[in-house]
């Protein structure tokens, strides 16, 4: 038997299932109270009513996408140990950091060294994760257990190849919901945050990324997986460009030791934001035809060849818009995605590769993927299911390579609105404390 399956972790078992080494810690699964039920792998209370099973069991209908847990269940569950041959250079990557991102990179690797709770605050293609390799690279030779996590899977498919690069002595255990692979015990994890509902106390140093996204930004049972996953004394490293107001208030108050980087790794500003008025664009749509301003702007790209991506509200507007683009730009190579798509990592990849001119998408592709030198268009920027937040990060798409640092950025609406003008004035504010810094470094 590999104990290793169950270090840090917990593991269901089937209630009563007598353990095959007395090492094995066996722990509870629901904690039942006398009028709701508390799932111990997610804390999430449910009324006892809504979640009863017969003979007087219970089940939590929170976590079912990782098995579920019931009263009939039980967790193993070994300490964790480090049983790991700690390797001697893990780092193999040999990229050059700015002297900011080198600032930067040296508070993080010690935060991790004092196991501090950080956050990292640094704009759209600042190159956070080359910043944290030094930190990752440190723990890896302390012999720590540490883990990379993000809320979701494209963010995980995109990081695994550069991590693999840049620790390429280490093995990596790679976690998804998509992944076919069984589990391997390993010191470096690689997963998305819902996998961490699966660990308890087994990382030293943690890092999360993109903590403001969905489904990750106010969901109680990730931010308690997150607290579990890592060891009583362990480190957390928080990382977004568009923290909310829980964390800036964390901040504020102390609770989270902050890195500010305000400049993309290149040195160039944010593409700014132009904002294009298209009244009764939907309508226009369902009749088969696109705004007269979307039509230019998207032949304009078929054209010469631009890849861009094209966002859209809602997934029940792809169809009728991929409808009008085959129509009114016949040659246009695209396809359209979204986080229910079976064929979604299939599309990125053929994004990726370039052989595809364009996606046009969901809100899915807002964050954590990175396609080098193009532009961008935002159709029906007003509706509510895009944030100020949500924009800034779709924004931030374009003009990740230093090859190409500007780009269009295009935000076509129905009528103006709060949360526009506010990723605008974002946008703004950032490129004006990127050009300060900028200045200071010039001055020293």
């Amino acid at each position: 038997m590999d104990l290793t399956n169950y270090y840090g972790r917990r593991v269901l078992v089937p209630k009563g299932t007598v353990p095959p080494d007395e090492r094995i810690a066996v722990l509870p699964t629901m904690n039942v109270g006398t009028k709701t039920v508390r799932c111990l792998r997610c804390n999430t209370a449910s009324p006892k009513e809504e979640v009863a099973l017969p003979h007087g069991q219970f089940y939590c209908p929170h976590c079912l996408q990782l098995g579920r847990v019931s009263t009939l269940d039980q967790f193993y569950h070994v300490a964790e140990t480090n049983q790991f041959a700690i390797p001697k250079a893990p780092l193999s990557w040999h990229g050059q950091l700015s002297p900011l991102q080198a600032r930067i990179s040296a508070k993080v690797c010690q935060g991790m060294v004092d196991h501090q709770r950080q956050l990292l605050w640094a704009v759209t293609g600042a190159g956070k994760t080359e910043m944290i390799f030094a930190g990752l690279a440190a723990a890896l030779s302390r012999g720590e257990r540490v883990a990379v996590a993000s809320p979701r899977v494209d963010v995980i498919i995109e990081l695994f190849p550069r991590l693999q690069q840049a620790f390429a002595h280490v093995p990596i255990a790679v976690l998804h919901g998509r992944q076919e692979e069984p589990y391997h015990y390993r010191q470096l994890t690689l997963c998305t945050t819902h996998q961490l509902l699966r660990f308890y106390h087994a990382f030293d140093n943690l890092v999360v990324d993109e903590v403001d996204a969905f489904p990750y930004a106010a969901n109680s049972a990730l931010l308690f997986a997150t607290d579990q996953a890592v060891k009583v004394d362990g480190g957390l490293l928080l990382m977004t460009a568009t923290p909310g107001r829980v964390l800036l208030h964390q901040a504020h108050r102390g609770q989270l030791q902050v890195s500010y980087l305000p400049l993309r790794y290149h040195g160039h500003s944010l593409p700014q934001v132009k904002e294009i008025l298209v009244t009764g664009w939907r309508k226009k749509v369902v009749k088969g035809c696109l705004p007269a301003a979307v039509v230019r702007q998207v032949s304009s790209w078929e054209r010469t060849g631009r890849r861009f991506l094209f966002f859209v509200p809602h997934v029940a507007d792809l169809k009728p818009v991929a409808a009008c683009l085959s129509c009114q730009c016949p040659r246009l190579n695209f396809r359209t995605v979204h986080a229910g798509d079976p064929q979604r990592l299939a599309k990125v990849a053929l994004m990726r590769t370039e052989k595809i001119q364009a996606l046009v998408t969901t809100t899915i592709l807002e964050r954590g993927v990175t396609f080098p030198g193009i532009d961008l268009g935002v159709l029906g920027a007003d509706d509510t299911v895009f944030s100020s937040s949500a924009l800034v990060q779709i924004a931030g798409r374009v003009g990740r390579s230093a090859k190409r640092p500007d780009g269009k950025v295009l935000f076509w609406v129905d009528s103006c609105c709060r949360s526009v003008n506010e990723a605008k004035r974002q946008v703004i504010y950032l490129n004006q404390r990127g050009r300060r810094v900028k200045d200071e470094l010039s001055a020293m």
